[in-house]
């Protein structure tokens, strides 16, 4: 009941300050906020958001919110037909909610016209309306950050001049994604497994702003091309993070994870060797889980309308096909052509490097231990079962 009640009075406010005239924007004050990562995976980019400060209220607008207690969240997030939608929040609640989390949080004020902040302002609260606040969110392209770009723009019709950075250099999706992310966490293995080499070209400048912390730089050092003045009359620091110790537990780590399991594979394949016969067991677990993990992959890649899971080659070591020929392994001799199917998942792996290698795809540094593994395995099963025939 109360939250309806305040919806009802800001829009109540809202009417009523449209109705002023220009001069009630005088002293109104509109500025983008930055808020740092969190600890979270969905928290590690930072967020983005709009504040509006008039002589009657205080209120920061964002593009950030997505109903997650939506039965079909997951689902949709799946089919990457996920809603976001822009909302807004009380200033003071906002700036102690990122407090309560340990975030920085930084403003820049823009230099807009009177007429701009009346625009900006009509332009957020009508965007706020139950019937204009949803939108298909897209990582890269349309999200927090790039809607707060965005908006700035269509504002100013276009008077945004954006420079570069001077230490931006040459970064690809993938990078930028990374550089956030811890190397050795099970976040960001899933992002190289699920995402595809589409992620693995360099972005433009203009493109590095759907991360919130590229809006700040490129916002402040930007200019209006109409009299060549600064984009932010004023940047300050509303909170500084405070410094604490982050600690990775090796033993939980995909490293550690795949590392111990690779020395199985390893392992396992020696004591074949040595005795000259097969862990069929071992063999179908191998063939069944990465024929699963790649099923998925190709589900992401064309029964989703993700834009970044296409072109994937994590199938070349996660070949889907293996889940329908597991049970070839079980078999006490297995048909002759399986043989060369199993020269064909060692083909897939040096394809795999080559692709690594030439910079078409990165492929998780987590996942070495387990491509050597499947890459010997495979070797020896091939030598393995054409001694079984050859026998026969």
């Amino acid at each position: 009941m109360m939250k309806k009640l305040s919806f009802v009075l800001f829009f109540f406010c809202a009417v009523f300050l449209h109705a002023q005239d220009s001069n009630t924007y005088e002293s109104t004050q509109i500025s983008i906020l930055t808020i740092g990562p969190g600890t979270s995976l969905n928290d590690a980019f930072g967020h983005n958001g709009i504040r509006v400060k008039t002589p009657y209220n205080d209120v920061v607008y964002d593009y950030g919110r997505f109903p997650f207690n939506d039965p079909n969240f997951y689902l949709n997030f799946a089919r990457g037909k996920l809603l976001y939608s822009q909302g807004f929040s009380d200033y003071y609640h906002v700036i102690n909610f990122y407090k309560d989390q340990n975030r920085t949080i930084k403003e820049q004020v823009l230099n807009l016209t009177t007429q701009e902040k009346q625009d900006m302002h009509r332009y957020l609260i009508n965007n706020s309306l139950p019937e204009n606040k949803d939108y298909l969110y897209d990582f890269f392209y349309d999200n927090c950050a790039t809607k707060i770009r965005d908006v700035s723009e269509e504002i100013s019709n276009k008077n945004i001049v954006f420079h570069t950075p001077k230490a931006l250099g040459k970064n690809t999706f993938r990078d930028l994604i990374q550089h956030n992310l811890f190397w050795n966490s099970w976040g960001s293995v899933g992002i190289d497994i699920a995402l595809g080499s589409v992620i693995d070209k360099v972005a433009t400048a203009y493109e590095h702003m759907f991360l919130p912390e590229y809006i700040y730089q490129f916002f402040e050092i930007a200019t209006l091309n109409s009299t060549g003045e600064k984009l932010i009359i004023q940047s300050k620091d509303i909170y500084i993070k405070r410094e604490t110790l982050v600690k990775h537990n090796f033993l939980t780590s995909p490293f550690f994870f795949l590392s111990i399991l690779s020395a199985l594979i390893l392992w396992m394949t020696y004591k074949n060797y040595k005795n000259q016969s097969q862990s069929k067991w071992l063999d179908f677990i191998i063939f069944v889980i990465t024929g699963m993990i790649g099923l998925f992959i190709l589900l992401l890649w064309f029964a989703t309308d993700h834009t970044a899971t296409a072109y994937n080659y994590n199938l070349l070591w996660a070949f889907a096909l293996n889940i329908v020929l597991a049970n070839q392994v079980l078999k006490k001799t297995p048909k002759t052509w399986f043989i060369k199917y199993l020269k064909l998942l060692i083909i897939l792996l040096c394809l795999l490097l080559f692709h690594w290698v030439l910079g078409v795809q990165k492929f998780a540094l987590a996942l070495t231990p387990l491509l050597i593994a499947l890459g010997v395995r495979y070797l020896y099963l091939v030598k393995y079962f054409q001694t079984r025939i050859t026998d026969l």
